[in-house]
């Protein structure tokens, strides 16, 4: 188990039974780095990785 499982786990826990848009995700996402501005490349990159989940190139 990886360190950040715990906050997922977390998350899962908390609000797993909970419903969310994309959008909402964006916003979120969006006020973390501008809270956390040290973290922008790793949500940029969890914020790409989860835009081309269907791509069949990748």
């Amino acid at each position: 188990m990886y360190f950040t499982d715990r906050g997922i786990e977390e998350l899962a826990t908390r609000r797993g039974d909970e419903e969310v848009t994309l959008g909402w995700l964006a916003d979120q996402l969006r006020t973390f780095v501008d809270l956390n501005p040290d973290f922008e490349v790793p949500v940029e990159r969890l914020a790409t990785w989860l835009a081309r989940l269907d791509d069949e190139d990748e």
